[in-house]
């Protein structure tokens, strides 16, 4: 299975919307791109979140990766491709998911937390690792993990990992994350999401020494 590989962005972190309702779409992914955050995820237990993906898909510019989490049935690859989406994140290791949304041209970043996780991921054509929960795993965990890993895959954290504790993770050489609450909880302005993009870019920055 051929790897799709993850784009080359100055910021390799992923706004996670889980909540955000289509009304609100355009004025919090503009809010997050405008500030540099141009990975973008709406979960599927969002409402209407194919509602949403279709409208941050056509206003965002071309560098941005805009797609679907908690995606677990093929079906769902299909109806992420039919809205333009190109990024597909799930929960958890489904190697026809995984080979579905990677034959539909797809960024896959399936959740593991187990190096039997992992390897059946990456065997299965997976462009990155989403590890989750982060936070129980802890940066030397992954790392431990990373060891046996494919170097060309990208290893994320994802999980209790914010602006609070990104070096944390840094110093350990793990650079892409998945930022949920920290970026955005249902119902805050377009306005607030920028303020917490402009903090978590000013973080990151400070923690792989930018």
């Amino acid at each position: 299975m051929t790897r799709i590989p993850f784009p080359d962005m100055k910021y390799p972190l992923i706004a996670i919307l889980r909540g955000l309702k289509p009304e609100e779409a355009e004025g919090v992914v503009g809010a997050l791109i405008d500030n540099g955050l141009t990975a973008i995820e709406i979960p599927l237990n969002s409402p209407e979140p194919f509602r949403s993906i279709e409208t941050a898909v056509k206003m965002a510019p071309e560098n941005c990766l805009i797609g679907a989490g908690t995606v677990l049935t093929v079906q769902q690859v299909e109806w992420l491709d039919a809205v333009g989406g190109k990024l597909m994140v799930s929960p958890n290791v489904d190697t026809d998911v995984i080979q579905a949304a990677a034959a539909k041209g797809m960024v896959t970043m399936p959740g593991v937390f187990t190096a039997t996780e992992a390897l059946l991921a990456a065997k299965a054509g997976a462009t990155g690792l989403k590890f989750f929960p982060a936070s129980a795993l802890g940066a030397s965990g992954i790392t431990a993990i990373r060891a046996i890993l494919p170097p060309d895959l990208t290893l994320a954290a994802v999980g209790g990992v914010s602006d609070a504790n990104f070096r944390d993770y840094t110093s350990a050489g793990i650079l892409a994350f998945g930022l949920g609450t920290s970026i955005y909880k249902p119902g805050m302005t377009a306005a607030e999401v920028a303020e917490r993009a402009k903090r978590t870019i000013a973080a990151y920055d400070a923690a792989i020494g930018g």
